[in-house]
């Protein structure tokens, strides 16, 4: 299993954010999380400063969405949503893209029920329950 290291997601993201906005041909994991970093412009100005992201810490206390989390997740529940895993995320998005009008949006709601579980998972020590994860997702439909 692939597991990065922070400075390694973060680099991801600001080498693939400069590759696409000068053009450069893209791996097709860089072209989905090309699409997720353009549909955040907030998150613009911290992926053009790669040294300045890998210094930033992001923290609740602070108030601050970790941008490299967030994009990390839409690309997380975008491959989970091409391959069908788990099984049944395709069509609770499909439904639930329709029901809000936005991929975005509905993702944006999915993400926290990926949330929640990740949370429970190491709280637990435990691994991530596709099942706890699934049956979230549903409760959104």
């Amino acid at each position: 299993m692939f597991n990065p290291t922070r400075e390694e997601v973060r680099r991801f993201f600001c080498d693939t954010w400069k590759k696409k906005t000068e053009g450069h041909i893209l791996a097709p994991l860089e072209i989905i999380a090309g699409d997720w970093m353009e549909q955040h412009p907030e998150y613009h100005i911290v992926l053009a400063d790669p040294e300045g992201a890998l210094a930033q810490d992001y923290t609740p206390e602070r108030g601050e969405t970790n941008p490299f989390l967030h994009l990390s997740m839409h690309l997380s529940i975008s491959e989970q949503i091409s391959i069908d895993q788990p099984p049944g995320i395709r069509q609770v998005s499909e439904t639930l893209t329709k029901k809000l009008g936005s991929a975005h949006e509905a993702q944006h709601l999915m993400m926290e029920c990926l949330g929640q579980v990740m949370w429970e998972a190491q709280r637990e020590g435990g691994q991530l329950s596709p099942e706890k994860y699934l049956e979230a997702l549903k409760k959104l439909v």
